[in-house]
C-alpha cells in the first residue's frame, strides 16, 4: 500500500501521447495489463497484495502513433456499492465482491479480464469499459483462472481452475474453443485445495501444479488472503493426456517449493516433459502478505519422466528471476527464448531478462538507476522467422520522479535501447499480467 505498490486513485484518458523515439509502424493494438487497486480504505497490517479492486490499464498504439492512454476499474459488486452505481451484469458464479484483478487480454474477438479462484472472466468493450460478466456465453460450470494458455495450433484455451471456497476437494480443467465457448471439462480429484496458480501445456500433456501452500481455513474466517505454505504436502505435477481422464494422470514429485509461473513446456523425443519454472523455495510461510517476502524466484528447468516418475532438476539462472514469457506461436513447444524481469524485494531496479535456453547466454536490459520493468511481453514481428524477431513491450516505474512510460525493445538488438517510449499521463502500480492484443 506504499510507493508504487499503492493503488492510483483516478481513472485518466489521455490522447495523442508524447512518443520519444519511433513506434514500429507494424504495431497496431492494444497493451493492457491488469493489478488490484483498492478503491476504498484497507488495513495495511492484514492485506494482502493479490487483494483489492482489478484496475486495468492500456495505451492504444496505431500507425506509428500513441493514441491513447486510459485505465478503468473492472466493475464489481465492491465497486458499484462505492461509487453508488449498478452492478455488472450476467452471471457472478461465487458471488464474487472485486472484479477480476490479475490478467487481461484478447481472445475469440473479445477482451476478457481474469482472476483466479472462482470468479467467472468480466468482459471489457476496446476502451475498457466493463460489458458485465461473460461465463464464456453461459458455457462455463463454474470457476474459471487468470492464467489460461493457448495453443498457438489449435487456437483453443487451456485452464486448470480452482475455487477454494465451493470445491475444497478438487481443481477443474476447462478447454474453450476458438468461438470463445467451452467444450470440455475434467474434474481433478487433489488430497488438499492448493493454490493452483498456473498450468503448462504440451503437445501431449495437460501439465498440473499441485503444490504445497494450501487453504487455510482459520485465516479465510479471519478475513485474510486465505492461503499458507504446509510444510508436510509436498510437490508434484500431473501429466494429463490431452484427451484424457483424471485417472490417467500421472503424478511425479518435484522438488518442495513453489511455483507461481512457468516460462513453457514441450515434449521431448524420448517421451520426457520440460517445465521451465520461476521457482521458490518457500511461499507465504513467514510473510503472509504477498509473494517476495519468504524466498525470490530463480529460473529452473524440471525434465520429467512420466515412465520413472522422477524429476530431473537444473538451474537455469540463480538470479531472480518473475513475470516470465516467450514467443506465444511456441507456447507448448520446443523454444529457445525465454524473457523475465529481474525481480528485487524493495528495490526500485527491475531489469529485463533475455534468456538463450540453447547456449546459455543470459542479456540484461537495464532501464536505469530507481527504474522497474514489468512483465515483458513477447511481439512478434509480422511474417517474422526468427523466434526472436519482435519487440519486447511493457511498462516501466520510474522511481525517481514517480512516473511511468509504455516502452518497446528490440528483442533482437538490447545493446540498440529503446526502440520507443511513451511518456504516460500518471503513474502504473506494480500490477500482475497483461498482454499486446493485436487489433487484427
Amino acid at each position: 500500500m506504499s510507493g508504487n505498490y499503492a493503488p492510483v486513485a483516478d481513472e485518466v484518458t489521455a490522447h495523442d501521447l508524447e512518443v520519444i523515439g519511433e513506434l514500429p509502424a507494424d504495431l497496431n493494438g492494444r497493451y493492457l495489463r491488469n493489478g488490484p487497486n483498492p478503491v476504498s480504505e484497507v488495513d495495511s497490517m492484514t492485506h494482502h497484495w493479490f487483494s483489492g479492486d482489478g484496475m486495468v490499464h492500456g495505451i492504444c498504439i496505431r500507425d506509428g502513433k500513441a493514441v491513447w492512454y486510459r485505465n478503468r476499474y473492472v466493475n464489481s459488486p465492491h465497486l458499484a456499492e462505492v461509487r453508488g452505481t449498478g452492478t455488472p451484469a450476467g452471471p457472478n458464479w461465487n458471488n464474487a465482491q472485486s472484479g477480476p484483478n490479475t490478467n487481461v487480454g484478447g481472445f475469440a474477438g473479445t477482451t476478457w479480464a481474469m482472476v483466479e479462484a472462482g470468479s467467472c472472466p468480466v468482459e471489457l468493450s476496446y476502451e475498457l469499459e466493463t460489458i458485465g460478466y461473460n461465463d464464456f456465453y453461459g458455457t462455463l460450470p463454474g470457476a474459471f483462472t487468470a492464467h489460461p494458455k493457448v495453443d498457438p495450433v489449435t487456437g483453443e484455451m487451456h485452464a486448470i481452475a480452482y475455487a477454494w471456497a465451493q470445491w475444497l476437494d478438487h481443481v477443474q480443467y476447462v478447454r474453450v474453443g476458438k468461438d470463445g465457448r467451452v467444450n470440455r471439462t475434467v474434474d481433478i480429484p487433489l488430497p488438499g485445495m492448493t493454490m493452483a496458480h498456473d498450468i503448462s501445456i504440451t503437445e501431449k500433456y495437460i501439465v498440473v501444479y499441485d503444490q504445497p501452500v494450501l487453504v487455510d481455513l482459520d485465516m479465510a474466517f479471519a478475513g485474510r488472503f486465505p492461503f499458507r505454505w504446509s510444510e508436510t504436502y509436498g510437490n508434484r505435477v500431473g501429466l494429463m493426456p490431452r484427451e484424457g481422464a483424471a485417472a490417467d494422470i500421472v503424478w511425479v514429485d518435484v522438488p518442495i517449493g513453489y511455483v507461481f509461473h512457468p516460462l513453457n513446456a514441450y515434449d521431448t523425443a524420448d517421451g520426457k516433459v520440460v517445465l521451465d519454472v520461476c521457482f521458490y523455495d518457500v511461499m507465504m510461510r513467514d510473510d503472509i502478505l504477498g509473494p517476495f517476502g519468504d524466498t525470490l524466484p530463480r529460473l529452473v528447468r524440471w525434465e520429467v519422466d512420466p515412465v520413472r516418475r522422477v524429476t530431473n532438476t537444473t538451474v537455469i539462472d540463480e538470479r531472480f528471476n518473475e513475470f516470465p514469457r516467450h514467443r506465444g506461436s511456441l507456447t507448448g513447444r520446443p523454444y529457445r527464448f525465454g524473457y523475465c524481469a529481474e525481480v528485487a524485494s524493495g528495490s526500485m531496479h527491475w531489469p529485463t531478462i533475455k534468456h538463450d535456453l540453447h547456449t546459455g547466454e543470459r542479456l540484461v536490459f537495464d532501464h536505469g538507476p530507481g527504474r522497474a520493468a514489468g512483465e515483458p511481453v513477447f511481439v512478434a514481428r509480422p511474417g517474422s522467422v526468427d523466434e526472436d524477431d519482435g519487440w519486447i513491450v511493457t511498462f516501466v516505474h520510474d522511481g525517481n520522479n514517480d512516473s511511468a512510460e509504455f516502452v518497446v525493445i528490440d528483442a533482437q538488438d538490447f545493446a540498440r535501447g529503446y526502440v520507443a517510449r511513451v511518456k504516460l499521463p500518471q503513474r502504473v502500480p506494480f500490477g500482475f499480467h497483461g498482454n499486446w492484443v493485436p487489433d487484427r
